[in-house]
């Protein structure tokens, strides 16, 4: 089931509705954007677990981010460039001095097409033309989200005429309460390295030992580590499969991500500004949300020690991240 949620220059924007047994979710064709998740708790009431806004006018104003694919390339490239093939290519630098989140106009802030629809997935499609931002390569991008009783399925799919780099990510922020911040959710993420950065967020190469502040290995209350200061850390796979768990106490809500990601980008909504006026009369602001960016390590293309986020012409960029839900306490 899908309506028309708003236009661009006469260019309607869509929104899909998915459903499944208890779960349903939104879509919108505005930058492949999960707009709505809804996930029932331990009394069988729906909670929308996803941050997002009720016009497209906010979406195409607000900073954030919510709920957006992300691409060509997600999170950071230093200086804006990185080499490939014995050129150095110069994307837009949106950053400071670097660039981030596939530059001013990336894949959140496109329409994608809908290639095909059903009552519990739908099939979105984008068309990135050579050069596009500054990357090499016509790049064809889809995204399929596959909603069951208990999961939401993000399968990616990409090929491109020549060699360029890719890493396509969902910007979204989750918190399991529907409402309030997530400081009282408990947090664990099975990882034990991240890749150490500077101020910027620039990753100097370093791939360090996840300890002290760093250690979410083990359960913890989220609110308790963010007295010691925001996340925004990337974190190393070593194998496939669960990389992040969470749970509210309000809602009994439990979520776990897995993914055949190499890296995820964990954050806290650190830089979501005070007083943002969200879905339904909600006010967002720092750590209503927590994002798990599922994606290629920040500056890969420039980090040969990064795992490598290089498609080749005629290969395939074919990755899926699951997000699970069970309500108990």
């Amino acid at each position: 089931m899908k309506r028309e949620f708003g236009r661009i220059d006469g260019t309607p924007v869509e929104a899909v509705r998915l459903e499944c047994g208890e779960m349903s979710t939104e879509i919108l064709t505005y930058g492949a954007t999960l707009r709505s998740l809804n996930v029932p708790d331990v009394n069988g009431a729906p909670v929308d677990v996803v941050l997002g806004y009720d016009s497209l006018e906010d979406y195409t104003s607000r900073s954030g981010r919510l709920g957006a694919t992300i691409g060509r390339f997600a999170n950071r490239i230093s200086g804006a460039s990185f080499p490939l093939g014995g050129k150095v290519y110069d994307v837009t630098m949106n950053r400071g001095k670097h660039h981030i989140h596939g530059g001013n106009r990336g894949f959140d802030k496109r329409i994608w097409d809908i290639a095909s629809m059903k009552d519990d997935s739908v099939t979105l499609h984008l068309a990135s033309p050579d050069g596009d931002e500054g990357y090499p390569g016509k790049l064809d991008a889809e995204l399929t989200y596959i909603l069951t009783e208990k999961s939401l399925r993000l399968e990616y799919l990409a090929q491109s005429d020549s060699d360029t780099v890719c890493s396509l990510t969902n910007h979204s922020y989750f918190n399991l309460g529907g409402t309030g911040t997530v400081e009282d959710h408990t947090v664990a993420l099975p990882l034990e390295r991240y890749t150490e950065a500077n101020s910027e967020g620039i990753p100097t190469g370093r791939i360090l030992p996840a300890e002290g502040f760093y250690d979410l290995s083990s359960p913890v209350v989220i609110g308790d580590r963010l007295k010691e200061g925001s996340y925004d850390i990337n974190y190393l796979l070593d194998a496939k499969g669960t990389c992040a768990l969470a749970y509210c106490p309000r809602t009994g809500i439990h979520m776990k991500v897995d993914t055949d990601m190499p890296a995820l980008q964990f954050y806290t909504a650190g830089g979501l500004k005070d007083g943002t006026p969200g879905k339904n009369g909600a006010v967002y602001g720092r750590f209503s949300g927590m994002c798990f960016e599922t994606q290629f390590c920040p500056d890969s293309p420039n980090r040969p020690e990064f795992p490598s986020c290089v498609l080749r012409e005629g290969e395939e960029y074919r990755h899926t991240t699951v997000f699970s839900f069970e309500a108990k306490h």
